[in-house]
C-alpha cells in the first residue's frame, strides 16, 4: 500500500448500517437527508431507515463532507454494510485516492486470491448506533466475493456508483480483447448475473431467473425494466396460445402487488406466532357507560386537565389498570423455555396504533404509577409519535397488556390477538346511544361492548371473567376509580 493510499483510507470514513441490538438484520433506506458534497457534523441525522420494528433516523458519527451514498432510497441493506462515506479532510485537495480507487485495487487483488473485502473488517474507533441505543458490535459477515475479470468489475462498480450519484457512467477503460460475451444476464467468467439487491428481490418474487434475462444496464447490469420485460416475454406466448373466449387477456391495473416488509412483515409474523402458540380465549361484556361519558365532559373543563387530551380511552385505560391491581395474576408472561409463569409487578400498557407502515403497539412504561393527568399526557405523546412514524423499537418492547380501540372505526368489538409475550388484550368498541333498561325503564343510554382475549395457559376462565367484569364495573360507575384504587 502506498503512502497516498494509506492517507486516503484515513481521510475517508465509512458509516455502516448499525445494529440496534434487537436481532434485526436489515433495514430499508426510506430517505436521505443529505447529498454528495453536503457538509455534515457529528450527530447530524443523515437518513431515515425502516427496520422490522420502526422507522428510525440515523446520525453520522463524524464531521466532514459527503463523498459517496452507497445505496438509493428504497433499498434494503444488511446490517454492517457501508451506506455512506465522508471526506473528513475536505480541504486536503482533490480526492485522487478516494475509497473507490482503493476499492478497485482491493477488487483486483481479490480476483487473484479470493478474500474478504476491506469494508468487512471491524472498525477500531467509535461505532455509530441508532438513536437511544448503545454501541453493539455487528455480527454480520459477508461471504468472500467470487473472482471476476478486473475490467468488468471496475466498469460495473463505476456504472452503479454513477447511477447512485445521478451522473452518467464513465467510459470503461481500454482492456485487452476478451472472449465472446456471456449469455443473457450472465456475468463474465460464468459468475452469477449482475444486479442490485432490489432487482434480485423483484426477480425472485416474480419467479424470473436472472441468468435468462437480457441486461441493458451499464456494464451488463440487469435493471428492473429488464426483469419486467422478461415477465412480459414469458407470459406473451401463453396468452397467444390460449383461446380468447376461454382465457381473456386481463386488463392492466386489476391487481397491485405490495411487497411485505418492515413493520408490516414483522407484525404479520408476530401475529401468526401468537395465534398458533398461545391458546386464546375471548370474553365479551356489554356495558352502560353513560356516567363515564359524563365524567369525560367534566374532566375536559377541569383545570388539572388543562391542555391535555381527555377521551373515553383514557378512562378505559385507567379502568384496566384498576382491574389489574385487583387481579394481579392477569399481568404475567409464559416462559416456554423454563416452563414458568412470570408475574409482572409493573404494567407497561400497550396501545395498538394503526400507521401507514402497519400496526404497531408502543407501550406506556410503568403506567400503573401514573396519575390521570400523567396517563393522559403519556397517551397523547404515544399517539402523536406513532402518527409521525417516529416510534422507537424501545417504545414497543416490554409490554405486559394492551388495549386496542376498535371503536374509533365504528366497530362494536372484535376478538383481538395477543401481542407476543403478553397475557391479555382488551378491545374497546364504539360507544353508541342505544335503548337500555335503567332503573326499571327503557331509556337511551351510551353503551359499548368490551372484549378481553387472554392466554389460557396463564389465565383461567374465572380470572379472565373477574378482570373484564371489574373493567365494566368501573366504566359503569367511575366512582370506583376512587373506592377501588
Amino acid at each position: 500500500m502506498t503512502a497516498s493510499t494509506a492517507n486516503a483510507g484515513q481521510r475517508f470514513r465509512e458509516f455502516k448500517m448499525p445494529d440496534v441490538g434487537e436481532g434485526l438484520t436489515e433495514a430499508e433506506i426510506l430517505k436521505w437527508y443529505v447529498g454528495i458534497g453536503d457538509t455534515v457534523t457529528d450527530g447530524q441525522v443523515v437518513c431515515e431507515v425502516e427496520t422490522a420494528k420502526a422507522a428510525v433516523e440515523l446520525p453520522i458519527p463524524f464531521d466532514g463532507v459527503v463523498h459517496e451514498l452507497r445505496f438509493p432510497e428504497g433499498t434494503t441493506v444488511d446490517v454492517g454494510q457501508v451506506i455512506i462515506s465522508v471526506d473528513t479532510q475536505p480541504g486536503a485537495g482533490p480526492a485522487e485516492e478516494a475509497p473507490a480507487a482503493t476499492a478497485a485495487h482491493a477488487e483486483s487483488t481479490a480476483s487473484a486470491a479470493p478474500a474478504l473485502p476491506a469494508e468487512d473488517e471491524e472498525p477500531q474507533g467509535r461505532q455509530a448506533v441508532l438513536v437511544g441505543y448503545g454501541a453493539a458490535p455487528s455480527s454480520t459477515k459477508r461471504r468472500p466475493r467470487k473472482a471476476r475479470p478486473d475490467a468488468d468489475r471496475s466498469s460495473v462498480a463505476a456504472a452503479v456508483q454513477a447511477e447512485l450519484n445521478g451522473h452518467a457512467a464513465p467510459a470503461a477503460p481500454a482492456v485487452p480483447a476478451q472472449p465472446a460475451a456471456p449469455a443473457a444476464g450472465e456475468a463474465a467468467g460464468g459468475a452469477r448475473p449482475l444486479a442490485k439487491p432490489p432487482v434480485r428481490k423483484l426477480a425472485k418474487s416474480l419467479g424470473i431467473d436472472l441468468a435468462a434475462v437480457t441486461p441493458t444496464g451499464p456494464g451488463g447490469v440487469v435493471t428492473r425494466d429488464d426483469v419486467h420485460a422478461a415477465v412480459s416475454a414469458t407470459a406473451q406466448p401463453v396468452a397467444e396460445e390460449a383461446p380468447a373466449a376461454v382465457v381473456p387477456a386481463a386488463p392492466e391495473g386489476r391487481e397491485t402487488r405490495i411487497p411485505v416488509k418492515g413493520v408490516r412483515k414483522a407484525t404479520a409474523q408476530a401475529m401468526v406466532h401468537s395465534a398458533f402458540t398461545a391458546p386464546h380465549v375471548t370474553e365479551f361484556i356489554t356495558v352502560d357507560v353513560t356516567r363515564t361519558m359524563k365524567l369525560v365532559q367534566q374532566l375536559k373543563s377541569d383545570p388539572d386537565m388543562a391542555g391535555l387530551r381527555v377521551n373515553p380511552l383514557l378512562i378505559v385505560a385507567k379502568a384496566l389498570l384498576v382491574a389489574i391491581k385487583r387481579n394481579p395474576e392477569i399481568n404475567a408472561a409464559w416462559d416456554e423455555e423454563n416452563q414458568e409463569i412470570v408475574l409482572k409487578h409493573y404494567v407497561n400498557l400497550g396501545i395498538a396504533a394503526a400507521t401507514p407502515r402497519g400496526l404497531i403497539v408502543p407501550n406506556i412504561k410503568d403506567a400503573h404509577t401514573k396519575t390521570l393527568p400523567e396517563l393522559s399526557q403519556a397517551l397523547g405523546e404515544l399517539v402523536a409519535t406513532a402518527r409521525e412514524g417516529k416510534t422507537t423499537p424501545a417504545a414497543m418492547s416490554g409490554g405486559t397488556v394492551t388495549i386496542t380501540n376498535v371503536g374509533v372505526f365504528g366497530v362494536d368489538t372484535g376478538t383481538p390477538i395477543l401481542n407476543p409475550g403478553e397475557s391479555a388484550i382488551l378491545a374497546f368498541g364504539a360507544v353508541k346511544l342505544q335503548p337500555w333498561v335503567h332503573k326499571g325503564k327503557v331509556k337511551p343510554r351510551h353503551v359499548t361492548t368490551l372484549a378481553l382475549s387472554f392466554d389460557h395457559r396463564l389465565v383461567d376462565g374465572e380470572l379472565g371473567s373477574k378482570v373484564i367484569a371489574d373493567i365494566a364495573a368501573v366504566l359503569e360507575n367511575p366512582k370506583r376509580l376512587i373506592t377501588w384504587a
